[in-house]
């Protein structure tokens, strides 16, 4: 009997270092992803802080989707490389879904070319922009209509081609938030980060559309940041 009691003592505590070990390597092989959540809801915060040039209320609570692309550097547009990485995330019934992964790179981006570090913001006003979202890759300006979103005051200026587009788009470069017509730039799945997230089956679909993947604790930063700004369900 005492044998079997040290067998069993031993068993568990073998168990819980495998439990421990597998733990520590999730966390780990979610740190990469984890911080570009965070990155992402570090950035919307502190554009919606702003006081009088953040993006407005009514016209976030109209979004399906939203995606941050923190930190896209210059060089990425310049030898047609990868722009930037970032994430996104879209209403279903129960809240804002889980985060989706997605790179962000080509095109001109006027002015903003000679940036060294820019912020990007992409509201998916409509169940088409959202479908643009779930493709494989997609050019904005060419397969989603696009416009330059309004900001503060904004708003009620906008006109009826702002309302229409089926993506609002915004930049942030040294402290300046402004709409920019992105026009050019291609926006492609992050395969790496949701398979490195979600295992195999974990495509954008499933994860931003059917709501059917929840968003592991280390990831949930850009979601509940979304969701302390605007919390209407999807429709």
């Amino acid at each position: 009997m005492k044998n079997r009691t040290i067998t069993a003592i031993l068993l568990t505590g073998l168990l819980m270092a495998a439990v421990t070990t597998v733990r520590a390597q999730v966390n780990e092989k979610l740190e990469d992803e984890s911080d570009q959540s965070a990155k992402a809801a570090k950035v919307f915060k502190e554009i919606m802080s702003a006081p009088d040039r953040a993006i407005p209320k009514d016209v976030l609570d109209r979004a399906e989707c939203v995606a941050v692309f923190p930190n896209v550097i210059k060089a990425g547009f310049i030898v047609g490389g990868r722009g930037g990485r970032g994430v996104a995330s879209c209403r279903t019934a129960s809240g804002w879904s889980a985060p989706a992964y997605f790179n962000l790179g080509g095109g001109s981006i006027g002015l903003q070319i000679g940036a060294q570090s820019t912020d990007f913001i992409l509201l998916f006003m409509n169940r088409d922009g959202l479908n643009s979202l779930l493709k494989s890759k997609f050019e904005l300006g060419g397969d989603a209509s696009v416009a330059a979103g309004p900001v503060g005051r904004e708003a009620g200026a906008s006109t009826d081609a702002t309302f229409n587009a089926q993506i609002l788009s915004y930049s942030r470069s040294k402290g300046l938030f402004a709409g920019l017509e992105l026009k050019g730039v291609v926006i492609s799945h992050d395969e790496k980060d949701m398979r490195d997230v979600y295992g195999p089956n974990g495509s954008p679909k499933a994860v931003l559309q059917e709501g059917k993947i929840a968003a592991p604790p280390a990831v949930r930063a850009f979601p509940n940041t979304l969701a302390a700004y605007s919390n209407r369900a999807s429709k």
